[in-house]
């Protein structure tokens, strides 16, 4: 009996020695809690002012006293954008308020000054505000490496390869009301630039579901009253799905002396397919006769080439505050602006084959961005 006893206490020295040093790993153990790891890796958000001295509103011009059109208008913009990167991909927000001169003008006037009666085509004068335009860019990506867990596709120079969606939202109070829904769906191919910089490809299929104009709507006044030829019944195009290219690059001037490196450089681009006739689904008409012109859409690139930024934050405060104040200077280019041919569209031109110069938008603009 004794030397039972004996046994059973040995045993219980054993184990709680070996619970203790790790040897009896096979017994079980209450283990400690592991930290949850943050949903988002980064976010950033930013919120910027600027100023585009020379764009461009298809079909607005004035003349000048000369006769010379005068054929741009001035716009502010105010911008917030906002971007994270989470387990699986990235997202990215960019949401913007356009506020035009006076040579852009709101509601009710269709030209600047002049307001005109749809019923009666009388023409009374008008001081209208400069139009305000709304636009929203949203973009996600969902990287292979991250869903499939692997590296496989990070092969120098390629960093990953994405599924990428996306949606485009526009809303004016120009007298035509404006307004356009655009869905994106694709592939997004990451690749490596030198000073930690990145370039992203981005081949897509694209469909323009919303694309009202409030003069085609039946009633307006503006449009003989045949539904279907003459007009729309609610002023909603139809266009057919269509493909899109987008690219977007960003690196540091990391050559530069370490004295003098605040600088870095940034652009993007789009290419955006024919989507069918601009007045679609109304008949195909390229001269302005019973029904509207309309002739057939073309490829738009909407491109701002290069950005050069100046991180001010760091040049006065220190690398901890990197980018939280910028200051930079832009190209803006946008060619058929809105999908119209800048060659043919009537909006576009003052008689066959002369251009107003208001379907290409070339503008040098500069903003402040602020992150917080």
């Amino acid at each position: 009996m004794k030397r039972q006893i004996q046994l059973i206490l040995n045993a219980l020295i054993f184990v709680s020695v070996g619970s203790a040093t790790g040897l009896a790993s096979d017994l079980p153990v209450k283990a400690k809690p592991v930290l949850d790891q943050p949903f988002f890796s980064v976010i950033e958000d930013r919120v910027t002012y600027s100023w585009l001295p020379k764009a461009v509103d298809p079909g607005v011009f004035t003349r000048n006293p000369n006769g010379s059109l005068n054929n741009t208008t001035s716009m502010q913009v105010f911008s917030f954008t906002h971007f994270d990167i989470w387990k699986y991909g990235t997202n990215s927000l960019n949401v913007s308020m356009f506020k035009a001169d006076h040579n852009d003008p709101a509601a009710p006037c269709l030209t600047p000054g002049a307001i005109v009666d749809p019923n009666t085509r009388t023409t009374s004068s008008g001081n209208c505000a400069g139009a305000t335009l709304f636009t929203g860019q949203l973009r996600s990506t969902f990287g292979w490496n991250e869903i499939f867990e692997t590296k496989a596709f990070t092969i120098n120079p390629l960093r990953n390869i994405s599924f990428q969606v996306g949606l485009d939202l526009s809303s004016t109070n120009y007298v035509r009301a404006g307004a356009a829904q655009i869905a994106y769906g694709g592939l997004q191919f990451q690749f490596d630039l030198p000073y930690k910089g990145y370039i992203n490809f981005a081949p897509m299929a694209a469909w323009a579901f919303v694309a009202h104009n409030a003069l085609l709507q039946c009633g307006s006044g503006f449009s003989a009253p045949v539904p279907g030829v003459t007009c729309i019944d609610d002023g909603n195009r139809v266009y057919q799905p269509t493909w899109a290219i987008e690219t977007n690059y960003y690196m540091d001037l990391g050559f530069l002396p370490e004295s003098v490196r605040y600088f870095s450089i940034s652009g993007r681009a789009q290419w955006l397919g024919t989507m069918g006739t601009v007045n679609s689904p109304l008949p195909y008409n390229p001269l302005p006769l019973a029904a509207p012109t309309n002739s057939f859409t073309a490829v738009s690139l909407n491109s701002e080439p290069i950005r050069l930024t100046f991180d001010a934050s760091k040049a006065i405060w220190g690398p901890k505050y990197s980018h939280y104040l910028d200051v930079w200077v832009a190209y803006r280019y946008w060619q058929n602006k809105y999908g119209l041919n800048h060659k043919v569209d009537r909006l576009c031109t003052l008689s066959p084959g002369v251009s107003n110069g208001t379907c290409t938008e070339s503008s040098l603009y500069t903003g402040v961005t602020v992150k917080f």
